[in-house]
């Protein structure tokens, strides 16, 4: 199906959905120095063909204006004719929607998920185990354990997303970018604010966990 041919009443579901998700979380100050952004799968999906909605690049996402989104297709190439330029980050966005298929990606910029990145560089993941918290992302059984992948930062943006496809664990629905943010995905918008929330208090508890054991 071409971009043309989604309904208009399902564009405007997103982009309506899109601004309210934006709002939540610049109000947690989640978007310090217009970092950050968004996006939203719209459409029907195979991994070679799929759409979605994402945050423009270099735009104050504390602020709404009828320029905050704009569409792509699976290259990330604007579907409508715009001024807008899709977020620096759309190639990760573009890598994980062909991978996993999911309806929603989220990248943010925080204190704790940068620190625990730093923090577990050289183990190229963070530990977790036994926190309640692990259940967000549909793992029940009792003390569980899940690492949450690190990738190499790069200021190339592209050069990170061939590091993707070789960390994604099923059951770990994001990972990290070394000193730079996390990219957390679920079903749609709810399921990955859910697991947004959910790996940021866990970052903070592991960071936390480890100045309580001395660094040990």
């Amino acid at each position: 199906m071409s971009f043309a041919n989604i309904a208009l009443e399902e564009k405007q579901r997103i982009l309506s959905e899109f601004s309210a998700v934006k709002a939540d979380f610049a109000s947690r100050s989640w978007f310090p120095g217009t970092s950050g952004n968004l996006s939203m799968r719209v459409g029907p999906y195979t991994p070679e063909s799929f759409y979605f909605a994402v945050t423009a690049s270099g735009k104050d996402k504390t602020k709404s204006t009828p320029e905050d989104f704009l569409f792509v297709d699976q290259d990330g190439i604007p579907c409508e004719t715009t001024g807008l330029k899709p977020s620096a980050e759309t190639s990760l966005h573009r890598e994980i929607y062909r991978l996993t298929g999911a309806g929603a990606i989220f990248h943010i910029h925080s204190v704790f998920n940068n620190l625990v990145s730093e923090l577990y560089w050289e183990r190229r993941s963070v530990p977790i185990e036994g926190v309640e918290l692990i259940k967000a992302f549909n793992i029940w059984e009792e003390d569980a354990v899940i690492e949450v992948p690190i990738v190499p930062n790069y200021a190339d943006v592209p050069r990170i997303v061939p590091e993707i496809a070789g960390v994604l664990n099923a059951r770990v629905p994001g990972l990290l970018i070394r000193k730079h943010g996390v990219c957390v995905w679920g079903r749609d918008a709810s399921e990955a604010k859910k697991h947004l929330e959910a790996f940021e208090f866990l970052f903070e508890y592991a960071y936390r966990w480890q100045l309580l054991k001395g660094g040990k």
